[in-house]
């Protein structure tokens, strides 16, 4: 979901600058920061971005210049010397430094810029739109960009889990024999206690049955699968979303490795559970940044 876009539109008297910025979300957040004098053509604007972004913390900032000169903006200093005043009030209430650069915060606050005219024409509304649209399409290129190295990340984090799944499978080569050894050798070193033979048989294969972590890696191994089905091909066209559902594979992969590390009973697989933790926590992360 992140991303960062800008476009930029000439009319016949101005030229119009939109950035987009985006971030994580779990829904759609827009915050459109425009000139009073597109008041008039946010609605359509929030309409065009809620079809093309379907998640994310959306900024847009639209700035207007006139290199001509005709109709040239004048600054509103009722506006700046209140804006100046409510900045030098939260300084006070929070105990922080005032700005270092007070025309940088001044001149990107709302209408401290004002001009003879007070609605955009049609031209400036289409040029408006053309601004954003460009803007989209740019944000559109970056987040494809990141998609691509994000899914070339968690190839790489899913083939790590999956080799060290595999490295499991030695390490379970007597471990049942090791544990039965130690029970029963702690048994003997009970003087005075009679041991039923019978029964200490059945507890110990109750036990031993507690111990078995083959279920917890037959299911590690198909979220594994599915979490790489669910990713799709690389040169995916008709593409939807799959952060959230992409989260939910995750955290089975965590329940099922977090089983295996309280199965384990071995220091050498509770190392290996260890690294399969610190693969899923990079994936859980990143997975926050897919759509």
């Amino acid at each position: 979901m992140t991303g960062y876009g800008r476009g930029r539109e000439i009319t016949f008297d101005k030229y119009i600058t939109v950035e987009l910025k985006s971030l994580n979300s779990k829904q759609l957040d827009l915050t459109l920061k425009v000139p009073q004098f597109f008041r008039g053509a946010e609605g359509e604007v929030r309409s065009i971005l809620s079809s093309a972004l379907e998640r994310g913390k959306v900024e847009l900032l639209c700035m207007l210049e006139y290199p001509g000169g005709a109709d040239t903006p004048e600054f509103n200093y009722d506006a700046l010397k209140i804006y100046h005043e409510r900045v030098m009030e939260l300084d006070r209430l929070l105990g922080i430094d005032p700005p270092a650069d007070w025309h940088g915060v001044l001149l990107r606050l709302p209408d401290v810029l004002k001009t003879d005219k007070n609605t955009a024409s049609e031209d400036d509304e289409r040029g408006f739109r053309v601004a954003v649209e460009r803007a989209l399409e740019q944000l559109d290129h970056y987040r494809i960009d990141e998609g691509r190295k994000l899914y070339n990340f968690f190839l790489e984090k899913i083939a790590n889990i999956s080799t060290l799944l595999a490295e499991v499978e030695p390490l379970e080569e007597g471990r049942v024999a090791k544990i039965k050894s130690r029970i029963i050798d702690q048994l003997e070193k009970l003087n005075g206690v009679e041991v039923d033979r019978g029964r200490l048989e059945q507890e110990m294969i109750y036990y031993i049955e507690k111990l078995d972590i083959s279920e917890e890696k037959q299911r590690l191994r198909t979220h594994l699968d599915y979490f790489i089905s669910t990713l799709g091909p690389a040169d995916e066209k008709n593409i939807t979303s799959k952060g959230k559902k992409l989260g939910f594979i995750a955290q089975e992969m965590g329940r099922e490795i977090n089983t295996l590390g309280s199965k384990s009973n071995n220091a050498e697989m509770q190392i290996v559970v260890v690294k399969m933790k610190d693969e899923l926590e990079q994936i859980k992360e990143q997975v926050l940044n897919v759509l």
